[in-house]
């Protein structure tokens, strides 16, 4: 069967093997509901408690902070909508460069006498400046600015807006979707009261995610029921999923000192590789993580690269995977001042635990064959 080299590892990642035989007999002879209160059923309470645990400690939290998902997007909903749920109506904050899960929940609240404020970001894609203070100044009762982004791989200083913005009394949430396994988490030293995570983007199942939340935070619960998870996500958990979940974040996190170094290389090569083709690499000025490399070729369409790409063995994507329907131009690089015909040309290249050296030169090869025909192509065509 043909299989392109996996470039894509920023929208999922292949499950770990030791993950899929953490998870294989909770899809087997351990089926009990964590609810009962007979020996399947503590043995199922006590394989999630094990695996709150280990994401606990993958991030530097309590496991009594973890509340347990059906992944990143739930996670970010659950912390906007629920903190908004309890919260006079005041102003929300969000940087421009938001996943989707965080930026249209905080523009929902504007039905509930909420004020939606787009944090601007500057040409590298960084959320720092008069944009910034200005969103201070408004005030705010809820922030979120992502640790990572999933399309650049721009890293924000989450630690000093964190500290800036403590006068504010808001609560300050990040999505950490991208960071974890990626370069150290650490939920006390970043000082938000809130963190999101999710399994499939670190090696584990999906279907699985967390919310890490200071206790002193207070939300409504988006589904209500038998009071599951701290009376916060009620329903029947997915035992098999989160025992994936906290196994791959104990891997994953156990990996960053030596895989970062390796992957860092390995992005140079990619970026040296594409600059030499005359891409533009975005946010090269910025502090990023070490897989990601978010580029555009003069005149070339993404889409169209990218599906030459697979075809040629080579699976990368145009932008974010979650919004590959979207035909319109990245609003990463649109809210970085990336004129929208550049955009369009935009390749995502996102490297993982089994991107080999070979894999990035034959990439590097393909891309400058594929480059050069469609280039001939434009010139006949004109």
């Amino acid at each position: 069967m043909f299989r392109p080299a996996y470039l894509d590892w920023n929208a999922t990642t292949p499950l770990d093997p030791a993950v899929r035989d953490a998870m294989l007999p909770w899809l087997g002879e351990r089926f009990g509901n964590a609810s009962s209160r007979h020996e399947y059923g503590r043995q199922a309470r006590a394989a999630i408690d094990e695996a709150r645990a280990r994401v606990a400690a993958a991030v530097g939290a309590h496991p009594t902070e973890v509340i347990f998902t059906s992944g990143g997007s739930e996670a970010n909903n659950l912390f906007v909508k629920g903190a908004a749920a309890l919260l006079k109506p005041a102003t929300v904050a969000v940087s421009a460069i938001e996943h989707p899960c965080v930026r249209e929940p905080a523009r929902q609240l504007r039905r509930q006498g909420w004020s939606f404020q787009e944090i601007a970001v500057d040409a590298e894609g960084v959320v720092a400046g008069p944009a910034w203070r200005a969103a201070l100044d408004a005030r705010p009762a809820l922030i979120s600015v992502m640790l990572a982004n999933n399309e650049t791989g721009v890293l924000q200083d989450i630690p000093r807006l964190a500290e800036e913005a403590r006068p504010t009394r808001a609560w300050f949430h990040t999505d950490a979707v991208q960071a974890l396994g990626k370069l150290p988490v650490d939920f006390r030293a970043l000082g938000v009261h809130a963190l999101s995570l999710s399994a499939h983007k670190v090696g584990g199942p999906l279907g699985a995610g967390a919310l890490v939340l200071d206790k002193r935070v207070e939300l409504a619960p988006l589904v209500a029921g038998g009071g599951q998870e701290r009376n916060l996500r009620s329903g029947t958990e997915n035992v098999a999923a989160i025992v994936g979940f906290g196994v791959a974040c104990e891997r994953a996190a156990g990996r960053v000192a030596d895989e970062a170094p390796r992957l860092r290389r390995l992005r140079e090569v990619v970026e040296a590789g594409v600059v030499a083709l005359g891409a533009r690499v975005f946010s090269m000025g910025a502090e990023r993580l070490p897989n990601t490399v978010f580029f555009a070729l003069e005149g070339l369409d993404g889409e169209t690269l990218v599906g030459k790409l697979d075809r040629a063995g080579h699976a990368v994507a145009s932008g974010s995977a979650c919004s590959s329907a979207n035909p319109e131009p990245s609003h990463t690089l649109l809210a970085m001042g990336v004129e929208p015909t550049v955009a369009r040309g935009a390749v995502r290249v996102s490297l993982g635990r089994d991107t080999t050296a070979a894999d990035v030169d034959a990439f590097l090869a393909t891309l400058g064959v594929l480059a050069a025909e469609l280039r001939q192509m434009t010139a006949l065509a004109v």
